[in-house]
């Protein structure tokens, strides 16, 4: 009798370590990536059957969302050509379906119908998203950009940014071209860092701090996608075009968040073919970065801050005697 009870014992916590085991798994996404990944595309299908098949290994909501993402980060591409010549055009949800492509609007109702279809509350954010440094002086005339929030609990900390165009891949400063390329920090995005560089048109929809202006908005620096890698934050210059005297030293810095290796640091000058790549000196101490430059050509030029080799800022210099 207590051989058998021993073994009752035994056989629930195994059965209990194996379900925080894959608990765990799904915490870090990593079950869920790999599951819808291996679904394909699903052609031909509606959006209901793609929801169900996508989601239904999962009971977790946040887990639901999370398959989503996913299939739509994998299996739509950004429709150049239609943000060139319509801007950021409503799409239809079964359209994005038929042709898989879409303008960002199109990407946020996708993600929108799904997520409704597994009663998740999910809604679509228009306002702007800055894609270049020109925009410091010449920011968009309307709305340029879409994504979506999504809530999983009753508190004010319950409502997430999700932005499934941005998480599906990247396009060049022109909008001209477009690379496939899976980026999770899109998924319930880190909300200091997506307010750098979302504005939406409805302040109830900006979640966490974050500017107001307009005005203002355009007139920060350009926070990159790997901002996200290293929790950028608090960065110096604060206003994205700097006037800069010849051969006077410029100070750059910024807060990098958690455990973070800096190996290089430097700056990519230039644009198009007349990119230059300057390393620089710098310290990193208590989570703050810190380094100068000389400006020695007299031009106005782009300016990418470098950690690691990875874009994280950007600036337009205007550099004088």
């Amino acid at each position: 009798m207590k051989s058998l009870a021993k073994k009752i014992i035994l056989l629930l916590v195994l059965f209990t370590g194996t379900k925080i085991t894959a608990q765990n798994k799904f915490n870090d996404f990593k079950v869920i990536d790999d599951y819808v990944k291996s679904l394909g595309s699903l052609d031909t299908l509606n959006t209901g059957t793609i929801t169900y098949i996508v989601t239904k290994k999962f009971p977790d909501d946040k887990d639901k969302a999370r398959a989503i993402f996913d299939w739509i980060a994998y299996n739509i591409s950004f429709d150049v050509k239609a943000a060139k010549r319509d801007g950021n055009e409503k799409n239809v949800a079964d359209d994005v379906l038929k042709f898989r492509k879409a303008t960002s609007s199109g990407y946020a109702a996708l993600f929108q119908d799904m997520c409704s279809v597994v009663k998740i509350r999910c809604l679509t954010v228009d306002g702007y998203l800055r894609n270049n440094v020109e925009q410091f002086t010449e920011k968009p005339e309307t709305f340029n950009h879409t994504w979506n929030v999504i809530q999983l609990g009753m508190s004010p900390e319950s409502w997430y940014y999700v932005d499934p165009t941005l998480g599906s891949g990247i396009t060049d400063d022109k909008l001209t071209v477009f690379t496939k390329e899976f980026n999770d920090a899109y998924f319930f995005a880190d909300r200091n860092i997506f307010n750098y560089q979302h504005l939406p048109d409805n302040h109830a929809w900006l979640l966490g701090p974050g500017t107001k202006s307009v005005n203002g908005f355009f007139a920060m620096p350009l926070v990159k996608n790997a901002a996200y890698e290293f929790g950028i934050s608090n960065f110096s210059p604060t206003g994205g075009y700097i006037k800069a005297k010849l051969n006077n030293t410029v100070q750059f810095s910024c807060r990098i968040s958690g455990n973070k290796n800096i190996d290089i640091v430097a700056l990519l000058i230039g644009d198009d073919k007349k990119k230059k790549t300057k390393t620089v000196d710098y310290t990193f101490s208590g989570g703050e970065l810190r380094f100068g430059y000389k400006f020695t050509e007299e031009n106005s030029y782009p300016v990418t801050v470098l950690i690691n080799g990875k874009p994280v800022l950007g600036y337009y210099v205007e550099a004088n005697e």
